[in-house]
């Protein structure tokens, strides 16, 4: 008996898990091939769905056509820098409200107020582990949903 509630116990933690990512689309935009691979299967494997783009301009019009929950951009892309393609984003009311996590080289620091004015959650500095990037977008996904779970009691 006690083997079978262990059973059930892990079925319940993978079925929590499931919905903690089911229907979380996450859109990668980076113009390195090997970034987006890696992040890719970090995030696929733990249960999120993986949009990936290799360019600014692409990456502005999945987001208006994917509504990702999260997007994962490098700082520099051909067409539209990341930074650009934020401050777009938040011009848009379709997409204004999408979290951001920026990737950015190593030494490379973004002010504060480049950051609020273009809508930025977090930044994570290349290299870095995949580890660090699901940290990452579990606490920034979260955080998304407590604010829309807050806005909707007003």
């Amino acid at each position: 008996k006690i083997g079978g509630e262990k059973v059930n116990q892990e079925q319940s933690d993978a079925v929590n898990q499931q919905e903690k990512t089911q229907r979380k689309k996450i859109l990668i935009a980076d113009d390195e091939a090997h970034i987006l691979h890696v992040v890719t299967m970090k995030l696929s494997n733990a249960g999120y769905e993986v949009i990936t783009a290799m360019d600014g301009e692409e990456a502005l019009e999945l987001c208006r056509s994917k509504k990702p929950d999260l997007l994962i951009t490098d700082y520099q892309m051909p067409y539209l820098t990341g930074l650009e393609l934020c401050k777009r984003l938040r011009q848009d009311e379709r997409t204004a409200r999408i979290p951001v996590l920026m990737l950015t080289a190593r030494g490379f620091d973004i002010e504060s107020h480049e950051m609020s004015e273009a809508g930025i959650n977090d930044v994570i500095s290349k290299p870095f582990s995949p580890r660090e990037i699901l940290r990452k977008v579990e606490n920034l996904l979260e955080n998304a949903q407590t604010v829309a779970r807050q806005g909707l009691e007003y």
